[in-house]
């Protein structure tokens, strides 16, 4: 498996666990099933995700990816008949439990979707919109805010003189850029990015990737991709789901060079996906 294209570049950073992080993952899973209506899209996944590492999600199209994905931060809870099963936990507390503030939720699980999304207001606006939401903060400290989320989004030198103008009138690439930043903008713990640089050019997707290695170990990082070679270079763990099951998981490194699977090693070499 030494000569496959994908093994370019592999991430093999694992980021420890500080004395001032708890013991418990920050994100995990128990016997965690997502159905539409009686099917199970995803089926009986237990994971534990490394605070503070990147984490990749890999399969091919259909295997549930997205859907556990959107899962953590309750997004598919827009969806008409998606219910769960099982244990999904973000600091030690059901998820999908009653007593959950979906709105605190997202505030600390932020995301990115495939297509950029910005609303039609100002780049200053877009980036502030969260921030607002929560109140208490004056005009100069929203500035703040923009500029720095801006800046860690590699977007602030590109727009600071034009902070009024109308989001959509950026590229795409710097739109998907816009709306990491406004992800960022209300400090969120976790990050999930659903295939972020799939609608995008490979220069501005090679942007979001340099990013993301910027941020790591700033967040948690989960990140749904198809791109063998993005999960590669950008991520410290890897899990594998196949038709909604978990295959495989662990460091990236090893996964994609000698990985326990025979599946695993299939769908990483190109013999299906």
């Amino acid at each position: 498996m030494n000569d496959s294209p994908v093994m370019t570049r592999i991430s093999e950073t694992v980021v420890p666990a500080t004395a001032a992080e708890p013991e418990r993952a920050h994100v995990a899973c128990r016997d965690f099933s997502i159905f539409y209506g009686q099917n199970e899209a995803v089926k009986g996944v237990t994971l534990e995700f490394s605070p503070l590492g990147v984490t990749a999600i890999i399969g091919p199209s259909g295997c549930g990816k997205s859907t556990f994905l959107r899962s953590i931060n309750r997004m598919n809870d827009l969806i008409p008949g998606c219910h769960t099963r099982g244990t999904l936990t973000f600091d030690g507390k059901d998820v999908c439990g009653p007593r959950i503030d979906v709105v605190t939720l997202r505030r600390r699980v932020g995301m990115v979707f495939q297509k950029p999304n910005p609303f039609p207001k100002s780049i200053f606006a877009n980036i502030a919109y969260g921030v607002r939401l929560e109140g208490g903060k004056n005009r100069d400290e929203l500035a703040e805010i923009v500029r720095l989320s801006l800046t860690r989004a590699g977007l602030w030198d590109e727009v600071k003189d034009r902070l009024g103008d109308n989001a959509l009138s950026l590229s795409g690439g710097q739109q998907q850029r816009l709306c990491l930043a406004r992800a960022l903008a209300v400090d969120p713990e976790v990050l999930l990015m659903d295939e972020p640089t799939s609608a995008l050019d490979p220069r501005a997707s090679a942007h979001i990737e340099d990013l993301i290695s910027e941020l790591r170990g700033q967040y948690t990082i989960l990140i749904v991709t198809h791109n063998m070679q993005q999960a590669a270079r950008v991520s410290d763990f890897t899990a594998f789901l196949y038709e909604g099951n978990l295959i495989e998981f662990g460091p990236t490194a090893p996964l994609f060079t000698t990985p326990r699977e025979k599946r695993t090693q299939d769908y990483i070499t190109g013999r299906f996906g």
